[in-house]
């Protein structure tokens, strides 16, 4: 099966992992993603995602993301993408008094290109993708280098890469205005564009002839544009996502 980690982010725009897609043409299973919450008195989340993996030579979905192929053979894949972006901010939650004056961040919908191409010596994965709904008006652009170890039915695939945020994004995200600044306390911020690194890693184990169980992690190390916002506390953010699916 393919490693194919998709973004979008809880990290520095927000870091959604996709669960590695794989060569049987669909398969159906549950997952759970935990996402560390970068925000200052921010709660950590536990979200439920279902498993659902489709592919034919035409389109591909892969739970929270799905594509059509303008290219695709044995080495390249170029895809126009559809993705969910599951970052948000609900200041009700939060438990530092200042910060849930703050405004609601919401979920979107991103869309865009992306591009694998697999050789000998590792995978190369690069997207780009924007905002379609018009909550953030931002763009995301992700750079990665994997490369995949195979132990029979066991798979391990380490990587690193980079995570370009627009300051649109960045302003909507972890941005405070001046009425909001007015009505928390908190200094009003507004950034720019930033470029985040990050590691992450994916394993996978089949088992027996159907079943498979997946393990994606990625921990980002956030840009000064996001770190050093009044809403955000830490210098980087995990996130995990695990799994199990049934292969027809």
């Amino acid at each position: 099966m393919n490693c194919k980690l998709a973004l979008f982010f809880f990290s520095t725009s927000c870091l959604l992992i996709a669960l590695p897609s794989h060569a049987d043409p669909l398969s159906l299973g549950a997952s759970v993603i935990y996402a560390q919450s970068p925000y200052r008195g921010g709660q950590d989340r536990y979200i439920p995602v279902p498993i659902i993996n489709y592919e034919n030579d035409n389109f591909w979905i892969h739970s929270l993301e799905g594509g059509y192929y303008l290219w695709k053979d044995s080495a390249n894949q170029l895809s126009l993408t559809l993705l969910g972006s599951p970052q948000q901010y609900k200041p009700k939650d939060n438990d530092f008094g200042a910060m849930k004056a703050l405004d609601k961040r919401r979920m979107t919908l991103m869309g865009g290109a992306n591009y694998q191409h697999t050789a000998d010596w590792g995978i190369i994965r690069t997207s780009l993708l924007g905002d379609v709904l018009n909550n953030s008006n931002g763009i995301v652009g992700d750079l990665a280098y994997l490369y995949r170890f195979d132990f029979g039915d066991f798979s391990l695939t380490p990587g690193f890469g980079i995570m370009w945020n627009s300051s649109n994004q960045n302003k909507y995200y972890y941005g405070v205005s001046s009425h909001e600044s007015a009505r928390s306390g908190i200094s009003k911020y507004d950034p720019n564009d930033s470029w985040s690194p990050y590691l992450e890693l994916d394993a996978n184990y089949q088992i027996g002839s159907n079943w498979n169980a997946s393990l994606s992690g990625r921990y980002t190390r956030f840009d000064n544009e996001i770190k050093d916002s009044p809403m955000v506390s830490k210098s980087g953010q995990v996130t995990l996502w695990t799994g199990i699916s049934y292969n027809f």
